[in-house]
């Protein structure tokens, strides 16, 4: 059976057909043509290798859930074109993207460009927002903002025809990918393992970047052992449409310094590490099987505590400000009931794989308006947009609540879900 993992990403190639190979990553939202203006130079010593993010510029729709997917995607498609190892340059997504590549694949990257990257990109409730938005409005709203993140308010002005074409990328994107890619970015968070990233590591980011800025850009020089920053003048968050002659020439130097003397010695492939023999320890003497039987017993009853799972499905359905909202106000009265939800609704119930999000909140919306219960009928519709469910498909779940659960109940749910749905799906201008 086909998923989505085996579907290759589309991609084009410039350069010697005998060059190392230097990847460049997309950001959310563009396509390959962002590097456009660096490809005349790069391309005259590596073979470049550009690719498409899922339904970006035309690809096949084919969403992945997570950057981890992605990678392992992008990975497949170099093995099809017969690439093993590269050198790798991406911008915001393509960045992360790249760091996965590196924590994960460390075999196969040889150095790494980190642009506008970070180690975890705002809050997962912002992105999960984001896909609120484009579920109920379509991409027409953050295509209409898109050059107020990705560019200086002087560019924008000055470069209308580039200021159109950043519009239209993101219009024509599909919107399940895009949704997609913003839940792969509210679950990326690798600021804990930034120090087992072990390829030399150019950082570069603009220094009128609002959305991923020389904070972030500072973290992850700080975490990366073997990295040095650059931060590129007058650019925001796409420097290298914006300024695509200083980023070329840190790509240039960067990739050339790091890589490349190591490529054309025939020294570039990682030694394997010694390997050590091991003692095993002498088998302890044999015990009677009815001994064996007992300690086998109890062994096979313990069940693993369900409540880290539960704390993690909690955050993905309600919101990081949401939870954390309810655990900071738990007491010593309290505080045993929040332990008690998250491990059994949340660890045990919801995380159960016999029904989709969707159908759960559903049926929690149902069981809401039945009970009354108006304080979590407000915040579990939030969840229930988040977990893919839109206004039309909520409202027609009141309707039915209002035929078998009463229309004085129905009422005071659709006031509710109707001052919620507003506040969640109006575009922020």
């Amino acid at each position: 059976m086909s998923t989505t993992t085996n579907k290759p990403l589309e991609y084009g190639l410039d350069g010697p057909d005998d060059a190392p190979v230097l990847v460049l990553g997309p950001s959310l939202g563009t396509t390959r043509h962002m590097w456009d203006r660096q490809i005349a130079e790069l391309a005259r010593q590596w073979r470049v290798f550009r690719f498409d993010l899922p339904g970006h510029g035309g690809a096949g729709a084919h969403p992945a859930g997570s950057v981890a997917e992605l990678a392992d995607r992008l990975l497949a498609t170099l093995d099809e074109a017969g690439v093993q190892r590269f050198g790798y340059a991406g911008c915001s997504l393509g960045g992360a993207l790249g760091a996965e590549l590196a924590l994960r694949h460390p075999e196969r990257v040889a150095s790494l460009a980190l642009i506008a990257a970070s180690p975890r990109f705002g809050t997962a409730d912002e992105f999960r927002q984001r896909g609120v938005i484009v579920r109920s409005n379509g991409l027409d709203p953050i295509a209409r903002t898109s050059p107020e993140r990705w560019f200086t308010s002087g560019f924008a002005a000055a470069q209308p025809a580039i200021t159109d074409w950043a519009v239209q990328m993101v219009r024509t994107t599909d919107p399940g990918c895009y949704i997609a890619a913003c839940e792969a970015l509210a679950a990326f968070d690798i600021r804990a393992e930034l120090g087992s990233i072990g390829v030399p590591t150019l950082v570069l980011v603009g220094s009128e970047d609002q959305v991923t800025g020389p904070a972030e850009a500072r973290t992850l020089v700080a975490g990366i052992p073997d990295a040095r920053l650059a931060v590129v003048p007058g650019a925001s968050h796409l420097a290298p449409v914006e300024q695509p002659a200083a980023v070329t020439d840190l790509l240039v130097r960067h990739f050339s310094t790091a890589w490349l003397p190591a490529y054309e010695t025939g020294q570039h492939a990682i030694p394997a590490a010694p390997v050590k023999p091991v003692l095993a320890p002498p088998p302890p003497p044999a015990a009677p099987v009815a001994e064996i039987a007992a300690a086998v017993q109890p062994e096979a009853a313990v069940r693993p505590d369900p409540h880290d799972a539960g704390l993690k499905v909690r955050r993905e359905v309600l919101g990081d400000a949401h939870v954390d909202r309810a655990l900071a106000a738990a007491d010593a009265f309290s505080g045993d009931f929040q332990e008690l939800i998250t491990r059994y609704a949340w660890g045990e119930v919801w995380n159960r794989p016999g029904l989709d999000r969707r159908m759960r909140s559903s049926v929690t919306l149902t069981a809401l308006v039945a009970g009354g219960h108006l304080d979590e009928l407000a915040f579990h519709t939030r969840a229930a947009l988040r977990n893919g469910l839109t206004a039309d498909e909520i409202k027609e779940i009141l309707l039915q609540t209002a035929v078998y659960c009463g229309v004085p109940a129905a009422n005071s749910a659709f006031k509710v879900a109707q001052q919620v749905i507003r506040e969640e799906t109006t575009p922020q201008e």
